[in-house]
Parts: C-alpha cells; structure tokens; sequence
C-alpha cells in the first residue's frame, strides 16, 4: 500500500492541475445538485417494527382520518390576569384563534379546547390540539411561520399564545458561532507550522473535503428521507478528521524538505508514509461510522454512513489534491522555521515528559486511572431519551407552551398517549372497547382518558390517554408498558404510538443496542491494532483505554447535560435525559478518533522496538517524534467540536461537548500519558505475540518502513561506490 500511495502522492503534485481540476468539477457538480435537487430533511426517530411504529401502520391503514404519523401542535392560550378564557372575551378569542388554526397550511384537524374540555381548572389557559395531513420533516420553514403567525391577533389582545409539537420544530442549523473551533484550528496550525502557507493548506483541503460531503448529503436528500442531524454530524467529523489527516501529511512533508529531498520526491514519500497511516486511520473512523448500520436503526445508520461517506472524501483528497496543492506551493510550505539538515536540538517539552512519566510509571499510572474513574462515577445515572418541549431553550415558544401546559394541566399534558384499539375479533365490539377504556383509567399514573373514536368500519377505535408525568419519566415509560400488557385481560388488542410512545420505544432499541455494537467496536479495535502493531498487549491496552475514554466522556455529559453542572458556563440552557443516539455515535467517532492517535503515537515506538533500541527508550523516542503532532491535532479537533456547543439544538451541542471532552481524554490522558507509562511498565513485554499468530497475520507497514528502505538503499549503494 505504502508503495503504490508513493506512486500516487508524486503523479498528483506532477498532474496537479488535472488533480485540482477533476476536484473543483467534482465540488461544482454535487454543488449544483444539491442547489436544484435537494430534499426535506426529517426531524423522525421513528424505526421500523417498534410497537408504536405499527399502531402508526395499523391506523394508516383502518383509520386514515385520524392522520396518524402526521405532524402535531400544542396551542396553549392563557388570558390575561383577572380574566379567563370563558368569559366573552376570552371566548371569543379562543374560537377566532381555532378559526385562523383551521385554515393554516397542510392542517387537516384542529381539536377545539371546548369541545375537547380541555380547559384548565382556573379557566386561564385552553389547550387546542393541531393535527397535520403530512409529516413533521415534510413541513416548510413557511408552513411553520404559517402556524405561528396565527396567534397575532390573539397576542395583541393580551393573551399569551405558544405553540409546542413536533410541528414546531425546525430542522437545525449551524451558525456563525461553530465557525470559532475552525479560528482555533487555524490559530493551532500556525503555531505548529509557523507558516500561514503551512498552516492554510489543511484548512483549505477540509474545507473543500466537507463542502464535498455537505454537497452530497444535500443532493442525496433528494431521492433519500435523510434525518435532519445527518449534515452536522457530518461537518464536525469531516472538518476535524480533515484537518488532522493533512497537518500529518503536510508536517511529514516538511520533514521529507529539511532531509533535503526535492519536492516531488518529498510529496511522494509523505503520501506513502504519513499517507498510509491516514488511510488505516481514516478506516477506522469510516468503519466505526457504517456499523451503525448493523443496530437496525434506520436513521441512525444514514447519519453513520454520511458522516463515513465524509471521512471518506477526507482521506481521498488528502492522498490526491493535498499533494497537488503542494506541487502548486513547492518549498515554500517549509517556512521559515525549517532548514536543510539541522543539528538535533536540545531536549523537547514531548521527551522530557516521557521520561518522566517512565521514571514514575505507577504513581502517574494510578492517578490518571483514579482521575478518570471519579469522571466517570456520574454515567451510573445516566438517565437516556428523545428531546423534547421541556428541553427546548427556555426563550422558545415551545418550552413556554410545556411550562404553561405544566402548571395548568400537568406535565402529562404535553405527553399524551395514543391507544389503539383492535376490536375486530371481539363478540361484543362497544363492551370490549368500554371495558378496555375503563381498564386504562384504572392504571396508576393516568390523568384522564378521552371517549373512543371509532372508525368508519367500527372495528378499531383511538383512545388518548393523558398522564399524570411528564413525557420523560420514567412513569410514563411504566405506564406505556402497562398499557400494552392490559390486552393479555380484555377482549381487545391495545397498541399505544404517539410521540412520547414512539420516543420510549426509540430510547429503549438505542440503549438495547448500544452493548452490541459496543462489542462489535472493541473486537474489531482490537484485531485493526494487532494487524498494525503485531502484537497482544498493545491492542489490549488500546481498547481498555478506550473503554476508559468512554466512561469518563459518559460522566462528563450526565454532569453536564443531565445534572445541570457548569451550564452556564458552556452555555448550555436546557437539561434533562441525554439523547439517547448519543452514546451510539459517541462510541462509534470516538472509536476512530482514538485509534487515530494509537496509531500515530505508537507506531513510531515499534519502528524503534524494531530496530533495536531498548523498551524504555523507544518508548521515548517514539513519543518524542509523535507527540507534537498529536497534541496539534487534539487540540484541533477538539476546538472544532467545542465551537458546536454553541449550537442552538440540545442534541448538536450534547454531540459536540461529549466529542470534544472524549478526545480531550484519550488524547491527554490515555495515549500521552497512560499509553507511556503502560510502555515503559511493561517492556519488551508490549510486544508479545504468538508465533503462530505472527505467521498469519498479514504484515500491512502502516508505516511505510519497506518503502523507506527500498527508496534508500539506492542511494546508500551510490554513496558507497562514491566513497571507493
């Protein structure tokens, strides 16, 4: 492999003009399909086979009127002090603001709060009820101002007026704000490279290798229904793996410089030594990302797979247009700062920490082990789940509508329930369905349960049943279960759907999931670092650490996003359960990006073990060839997913915290510390393998070692016959 990306790097920085040429063509063309052939994004979480899923598929089917599946809204009118929503007024308000609801954009039903009675105690606050004839994702940003707009005339009467519902909600969108981690990034570079032209270069390769990316998802929602988080995890991944894979290519380039090789030469061998690492590297990541798609769980696997799909490109235009870019640059990448040959200078901040850490192996073993165990104590508590009105910002309108819903109806209000009633096969149709209504109301935890609605056949009625809890509860998630098990007791089938039903059933499969695929990830790390390193143990300790960087990263966001620690500071203005996809993808990126660093940093220590060098001190060497670059392309990475917790949506802002917290971990504290002090305890040890093992295994020279030697040793057998 090292040979042929050789070959590669040199003909791109030869044919850079084409290289370049046949990129921009690329870029312009998914540019110009995804401006004329883009789809809707999906706000749905559904997945196929759930219970809730097939009530849904049993009520388009017998009961098409009801709109199941289709968008809801909240509406929450609340009159103004000293009046109600009863009197004359209020009244009147209330029915003009139904009216205006009716006419709304792809509305097929409003429920009327008096009709429903669905009025509050203290007849402040009506509650109407917003069925729509299409899908949450299928809604504009139009229909949505549409919807919002009703509530003018109401608000300038003096009553308040919010709206909560899938309805409501918009597809998320990145801001200016996430633009800073990529200011970092840049600052970082300059400071590694002391080069603006060094420096540019990674940032302009992950710019067009994400601008590539984001084309194709775009265009691809076209023909696709692609769920609406599937672009911005595709940006942060692709800016930051982009970015990493070309400062390692371009730094290796610099080095190829300073040996004195010409440019060409100097592209072609950082391509087929720093390249082959990007491309084992790059492999992990995009591995990690397409097994979300053995979970089963539809929109969670087109979010792995685009953001794979961008990993991808990264690593393609990184062996292909970054060597052309620096055929267009030349020398110049090597700044300043590089000269031809220099002396060895004295001792680096990289070496002096490696021997400390060697000389005091078990103490700093055991306080990093004991600092990530006390981060990772919170993850016992971890409490998953779906996002909601009650963790909306609190200047939205839809956290308003839950507050006020809350206070006046109870938090069950802003949850109902959905129960399906199959009563086909019973003798006495209108007995089996009152018992089943009278048994529901019986349940704990159930407020209220509105009369049946049956269907033109008579044999499947709808009932909503409202919940004493909140749709986040784990006495709702109780009461879901309790309902369905009622049909083992009635002449009835009960199935419950509805948004808080599906959320539970959606919540449950991610949290079944994530130990398989948490397996799947370790068993294929661990097979992945004996392939590269040839060996047991260091594969061991690679996925133990990871495990560690996992747990602790666990901790952090529960603190954080569920307990509400040091939220003001990040910024972060709602908590509540963590999203339950978060620890799927935070397991699958960051799976990748560990193995990045494993294999950058460790790579470098067996070349030396190799060639000889004692335990301790290829330990040392290696750390302090690979440590700089590292610690650049932590702090990169990290920078760049810190600027999404600036996001407006919980969800991208729980991703970008827990990815930059994960990596500020297993860069840190697992590979520049314990990686070392693990080393260096264990000696040659590190490198036990079985021999019938190492006769197997396929030697893959992620390091380019071969290659090295077969481009020099022409030029040691001329230096010889020079001397003679």
């Amino acid at each position: 492999m090292a040979t042929f990306l050789y070959r590669l790097g040199r003909f791109s920085f030869r044919r850079r003009a084409l290289v370049a040429a046949v990129w921009a063509a690329v870029l312009v063309a998914l540019g110009l399909g995804a401006l004329t052939l883009s789809g809707q994004l999906s706000n749905s979480v559904t997945i196929p086979g759930t219970e809730s899923q097939r009530a849904i598929d049993q009520l388009t089917e017998k009961f098409p009127q009801a709109n199941a599946g289709g968008a809801t809204a909240r509406v929450v009118i609340e009159a103004p002090a000293g009046t109600t929503v009863t009197d004359a007024k209020g009244k009147a308000a209330v029915e003009a603001l139904v009216g205006q609801l009716k006419t709304a954009p792809k509305v097929a039903a409003v429920v009327d709060p008096f009709q429903a009675q669905s009025i509050s105690p203290d007849r402040r606050v009506a509650l109407a009820q917003v069925s729509y004839g299409a899908k949450a994702y299928e809604l504009t940003d139009e229909d949505r101002q549409a919807l919002l707009d009703t509530a003018n005339a109401g608000r300038a009467a003096g009553f308040t007026i919010e709206f909560g519902g899938d309805a409501v909600q918009g597809v998320p969108a990145t801001g200016a704000t996430e633009g800073l981690g990529v200011a970092v990034a840049a600052v970082v570079l300059v400071i590694t490279f002391g080069s603006l032209l060094a420096a540019g270069i990674p940032l302009l390769t992950a710019l067009i290798g994400v601008g590539t990316g984001m084309a194709g998802i775009f265009f691809a929602s076209g023909f696709l229904e692609l769920n609406s988080n599937t672009p911005v995890l595709a940006l942060m991944i692709g800016l930051a793996v982009g970015i990493d894979y070309a400062l390692f290519i371009v730094s290796r380039y610099r080095h190829e410089l300073g040996l004195g090789r010409d440019p060409e030469e100097a592209a072609g061998r950082a391509a087929g030594t720093a390249g082959s690492a990007v491309v084992f590297a790059g492999l992990t990541v995009i591995i990690a990302l397409a097994g979300l798609t053995v979970i089963g769980i539809p929109f969670l696997g087109q979010m792995g797979v685009a953001a794979a799909v961008t990993v991808a490109i990264a690593v393609l235009i990184a062996l292909t247009l970054l060597p052309a870019i620096l055929g267009f640059a030349g020398s110049r990448v090597a700044g300043g700062r590089v000269r031809l040959r220099r002396k060895p200078v004295e001792t680096t901040h990289g070496e002096r920490w490696a021997r400390f850490v060697g000389r005091h192996r078990i103490p700093v073993l055991l306080v990093a082990l004991a600092g990530m165990a006390v981060v990772a104590l919170p993850a016992l508590s971890m409490q998953l789940g779906l996002p909601n009105d009650s963790t909306a910002a609190p200047e939205s309108t839809q956290r308003k509508a839950y507050e006020i819903a809350s206070r006046s109806f109870g938090e069950g209000s802003n949850g109902p329930l959905l129960v399906v009633v199959d009563v086909s096969g019973s003798a006495n149709r209108q007995a089996a369905l009152g018992q089943a209504a009278a048994d529901i109301q019986k349940l704990p935890d159930v407020a209220a349960v509105t009369p049946p609605r049956l269907n033109q056949a008579g044999d499947t009625a709808l009932l909503t049943v409202i919940p004493k809890s909140g749709p986040s509860s784990a006495q709702t998630e109780d009461l879901v279960a309790a309902i369905r098990t009622e049909s083992g007791h009635l002449d009835a089938k009960l199935s419950v759907t509805g948004q808080t039903a599906a959320n539970i059933d959606v919540s449950e499969k991610l949290s079944d999931a994530m130990l398989p695929y948490l397996a799947l990830i370790v068993g294929l790390a661990f097979v992945l670092l004996m392939l590269v390193f040839r060996s047991v143990v260091v594969p061991l300790k690679a996925t133990i650490g990871f495990l560690g960087s996992v747990a602790a990263t666990f901790g952090a966001v529960v603190a954080v996003f569920q307990w509400g620690w040091l939220t003001g500071l990040l910024g972060v203005e709602s908590t509540g359960p963590i999203m339950s996809m978060l620890p799927i993808l935070l397991i699958g990126v960051l799976f990748g990006l560990a193995m990045d660093y494993q294999v950058f940093l460790v790579t470098r220590m067996r070349e030396e073990h190799v060639h000889g060098a004692e335990p301790q001190e290829a330990m040392v060497t290696g750390f302090r060839h690979g440590a700089r670059v590292v610690v650049a392309a932590a702090l990169i990475m990290i920078s760049v997913f810190a600027g999404f917790v600036l996001a407006e949506s919980s969800l991208i802002q729980s991703i970008g915290f827990a990815l930059a917290f994960g990596v500020l971990v297993d860069a840190f504290v697992v590979r520049m510390t314990l990686v070392p002090a693990v080393m260096s305890l264990l000696g040659r040890g590190a490198w036990w393998l079985p021999k019938w093992l190492d006769r197997i295994l396929p030697d893959v020279d992620v390091e380019g070692e071969k290659l090295t030697k077969h481009l020099d040793e022409p030029e040691d057998r001329e230096l010889v016959g020079a001397s003679r």
